[in-house]
């Protein structure tokens, strides 16, 4: 939603989208499409992965998300603070949101000193996707 529309209808900022990446990798390395799709959407928001303050990686299977981390050296205290989709649900075709919600959230509870997050997720047949905000 525009800034303008949300102010115009009274509702509160929880942040700005800034990029979006959407790559593929070969269909038989399936569910480590964040670990390239990250890379990208930081890249295109003009940031590197160190000024990230907040990943939410949807894990759908704990090695993806395993290997996700150790590939793009992440800081643990950064990433699913609140758990991820193991311990919160992974409703079929709610990915996006739930990482968009809990992102946006966390972001806002921590304030001044968390401005930048990133949300990512495989999304099937070797796709990867990543947002910025």
């Amino acid at each position: 939603m525009k800034r303008s529309l949300a102010l115009q209808k009274g509702l509160p900022i929880l942040g700005v989208f800034r990029s979006f990446a959407a790559v593929g990798v070969d269909p038989a390395v399936m569910g480590i499409g964040p670990a390239v799709a990250i890379p990208a959407a930081v890249k295109s928001a003009g940031l590197e992965i160190d000024d990230i303050d907040l990943f939410e990686i949807n894990e759908a299977f704990a090695s993806q998300f395993v290997y996700s981390c150790k590939k793009l050296g992440l800081d643990r205290e950064k990433v699913n603070v609140n758990g991820g989709a193991i311990a919160l649900g992974h409703p079929l075709g709610v990915t996006g949101a739930r990482c968009v919600g809990t992102l946006l959230y966390e972001m806002k509870r921590r304030g001044k000193d968390c401005r930048f997050g990133v949300i990512s997720m495989c999304i099937g047949t070797g796709m990867g996707g990543s947002s910025c905000f």
